[in-house]
């Protein structure tokens, strides 16, 4: 299984999405975790919690709808693995961010930025199943 090398786009987006934690932090006082906004908008606290987190998400999700409007293609997202390795995938994700009290770009992002010894532990935790699960699937499963 090849991955592409894309430097560029890698560190557009990562610049994007820090500076979306940024805006988000200094104009409304909230983290930006993926899975805490998602959460929250299922149960809001208010009308303007619900607004926010909507609104949000809405544009994460248009964000391929921008690109297609910007370069008149779609982005190419190959995932090659099957439906139930996906399935799977996303429940073991589930898992760790209930049990890790949040996601990667709540921990990652913000956590680390806010010097959290919880978000470290669990950006460690991350990366180090990730290092195992590559090094399973490529080395010893050999796909």
């Amino acid at each position: 299984m090849e991955t592409a090398f894309t430097p560029l786009q890698s560190l557009g987006g990562g610049a994007l999405i820090g500076l979306a934690a940024v805006l988000l932090m200094g104009l409304h006082g909230r983290i930006f975790g993926a899975t805490g906004i998602l959460t929250g908008l299922i149960a809001p606290a208010s009308r303007s919690d619900f607004t926010w987190r909507a609104t949000l998400l809405a544009g994460m999700v248009s964000g391929p709808l921008l690109v297609l409007w910007l370069t008149g293609a779609m982005p190419v997202v190959d995932v090659p693995v099957s439906t139930t390795m996906l399935i799977v995938g996303g429940l073991l994700v589930g898992v760790g961010v209930t049990f890790s009290s949040g996601c990667t770009s709540g921990h990652g992002v913000c956590g680390l930025a806010r010097l959290s010894p919880r978000s470290a532990a669990s950006v460690l935790t991350f990366m180090a199943a990730t290092a195992a699960t590559v090094f399973i699937i490529r080395h010893v499963i050999g796909a």
